[in-house]
């Protein structure tokens, strides 16, 4: 499922062009990675268990049954993944209620695609709720389409949400740039066949090929997510 139709593509006669730019949400477009984790720590405080900072790395980026459910496995919570997971949603709404950072460069980045006519998707892990509450301070007119954790099958790290939205785009995999930054989300994009520019967050992102790694949206513009194509031809 997505949210709203998409816009066509323009592509060049020998199809080389960059065709679409597939963007993840948190951790890569708003400061929401510490969010979720303070939400955690809240959520399992109330429940009387205290969660070990280093679980943080491997619960961030992940789809929202996958960070539950191992964190219910570790500290043995008496709790369903279901009522976890509404609790976890609506402590992460609180906080988001309050202040919605954006990560330094994605302002002046979601401008510039959107001045050149680039289709773009949001591509998050998150919830349907969730997305739309962080599209009302992103801006809902500058996707042409966005997909949710909880309306694929698989979500992150399988290649299905990033399929799904290049073929929402009308785009070919390997003709979109896929912005993430977390090592579950650079999977699921390199899985679908699309180059990836991982800007890490919490955990550290190595580089790879078909992937470029680099310290902030501030590095990132047109011109650059354009090289990622041009080098394949």
């Amino acid at each position: 499922m997505t949210s709203t139709v998409p816009a066509p593509v323009t592509r060049t006669a020998d199809g080389s062009a960059l065709q679409a730019v597939l963007l993840d949400m948190d951790g890569t477009l708003v400061d929401t990675e510490g969010f979720w984790w303070d939400a955690e720590v809240e959520v399992f405080a109330d429940l009387g268990h205290t969660l070990d900072e280093t679980w943080r790395d491997i619960v961030v980026g992940g789809p929202m049954t996958r960070s539950a459910g191992y964190l219910i496995q570790a500290t043995g919570a008496d709790i369903t993944l279901t009522e976890l997971t509404v609790l976890l949603n609506d402590r992460f709404e609180e906080r988001i209620g309050h202040s919605l950072p954006m990560m330094p460069g994605a302002e002046r980045l979601l401008t510039e695609l959107a001045a050149h006519n680039i289709p773009t998707a949001l591509v998050s892990a998150s919830h349907r709720r969730i997305i739309d509450r962080v599209l009302g301070s992103l801006g809902t007119h500058r996707f042409a389409l966005t997909v949710a954790g909880d309306e694929v099958a698989r979500t992150k790290p399988h290649p299905d949400p990033y399929l799904l939205a290049a073929e929402g785009l009308g785009a070919h995999p390997a003709r979109c740039a896929v912005i993430e930054d977390t090592a579950t989300g650079v999977a699921a994009a390199e899985a679908a066949g699309c180059r990836v520019v991982a800007v890490p967050s919490v955990a550290p992102i190595a580089p790879a090929p078909g992937r470029t790694v680099v310290r902030s949206l501030e590095d990132v513009d047109l011109p650059f997510l354009r090289t990622l194509i041009t080098r394949l031809n």
